[in-house]
């Protein structure tokens, strides 16, 4: 097994055999927000594009001119660019195949080698389907995906023949909860 991600991944992945698991996810979580959400957005926005450009000294207002913070302003406008642009389209829906080679996500493939462990973390009263993949070493970040229709119990004895589990990790991760609090 190669460790790298390669795209495609091997070509038997797409063959119809019970030694896949298959399911789709969107390619994004679409939170549910109400118009208060964007008014709060908004204002916040609002508040830290003017404090990049001016800031209170002796409790006068004065602008920064050349003190300027013009990078993160640049960085917020951006980001609500992009947010209003995500929000005028659905997400689409991307295959995901866990297979005795590895993870297939889309176009993408991370092979076993590639991955450290896995949860799967199952809490009905919270709304919490989910398996997460921690990669080796620190570059890549922490993938989650929905299970959606898919039992848990079946991805976990799936996954546990070819994967270390992380018995410790019982919650969702911190940047997901944020991530569903503020709405994101």
């Amino acid at each position: 097994m190669s460790n790298r991600l390669t795209h495609g991944g091997p070509k038997n992945m797409s063959e119809n055999n019970s030694q896949y698991l298959r399911w789709q996810v969107p390619e994004y979580r679409v939170p549910q927000r109400d118009r208060k959400w964007y008014i709060i957005a908004g204002i916040a926005a609002f508040i830290m594009i003017f404090f990049c450009f001016f800031a209170f000294s002796s409790w006068r207002l004065v602008f920064l001119g050349t003190s300027s913070n013009f990078l993160f302003a640049l960085f917020l406008i951006i980001a609500i660019i992009i947010m209003i642009t995500n929000e005028s389209r659905p997400p689409m829906m991307v295959d995901v195949e866990l297979g005795p080679e590895g993870v297939k996500i889309g176009g993408s493939f991370y092979d076993y080698d590639m991955i450290k462990s896995f949860v799967v973390l199952y809490k009905p009263k919270q709304s919490l389907k989910s398996v997460y993949f921690e990669f080796k070493g620190s570059v890549r970040p922490r993938l989650g995906l929905p299970l959606r229709r898919l039992d848990a119990l079946t991805v976990r004895n799936f996954l546990v023949r070819y994967l270390d589990e992380n018995l410790e990790r019982t919650e969702m991760p911190l940047s997901e909860r944020l991530t569903k609090l503020l709405k994101l």
